[in-house]
């Protein structure tokens, strides 16, 4: 039996009362620059039992300029800018090489927030990104090990051995290095908050870098 899918998406709501909350956003209250309210918007987020509210979308182009998507997890945000992480030869790592300039987009509904972030992409120090992936989990250490992202895979038995051999030597070697691991920070250029209205007056501020300081700028919805 087929799915309506016009029928189901018609049926579903947007920030269901039982499990969001839209609370006020006062832009004139906020912050000078941007990686302040961030913080103040993620922990608040975190508070508010937010599932996995450390993943993100990041958007890339490759060298013909066409985009791509997809979802991964941001490791810190600091002045240097906000991290993420991914071999050199994936293919985000292959469009930023090209193209190093990327967007992210974190979205937490049960504040119905967004928070919307542009700006060139730099390679860390490899000693950073090592840093780094020691820091994380066992699996974390494993994946990095099972490497050959995005290439294509012959079977689940060939990915299934292949994990299991790295799993091993992450487990028994936690030191190892992966030189192709790279640590990546986004340099904001322009940071946008989002915070929904029932009303659907929804606030938008956006933060542009400007020769000293930020400016800001509330947007229509």
């Amino acid at each position: 039996m087929g799915t309506d899918l016009h029928q189901l998406l018609r049926s579903l709501r947007v920030w269901d009362p039982e499990v969001t909350e839209l609370p006020p956003f006062d832009p004139e209250a906020a912050p000078l620059a941007p990686l302040e309210l961030f913080t103040e918007w993620f922990a608040t987020a975190v508070a508010a039992g937010q599932l996995e509210p450390h993943t993100m979308s990041l958007a890339t182009s490759d060298e013909s300029g066409l985009p791509d998507v997809r979802i991964v997890m941001l490791h810190g945000a600091d002045e240097g800018g906000w991290s993420f992480a991914s071999h050199s030869g994936s293919r985000k790592g292959r469009h930023l090489a090209a193209r190093p300039h990327a967007a992210l987009g974190f979205y937490w509904p049960v504040l119905g927030r967004q928070v919307r972030v542009r700006g060139p992409v730099s390679a860390a120090p490899s000693a950073d990104g090592q840093g780094d992936l020691h820091a994380r989990s066992t699996g974390a250490l494993a994946a990095a090990l099972t490497g050959r992202q995005s290439e294509v895979l012959g079977s689940v038995e060939e990915l299934t051995r292949a994990s299991e051999a790295a799993w091993e030597r992450a487990a028994r070697e936690p030191g190892t290095p992966v030189p192709s691991w790279t640590l990546y920070r986004l340099r904001a250029e322009e940071v946008e908050f989002f915070q929904g209205d029932e009303a659907r007056r929804h606030v938008r501020l956006r933060y542009r870098r400007a020769e000293e300081g930020w400016t800001r700028e509330l947007l229509w919805p």
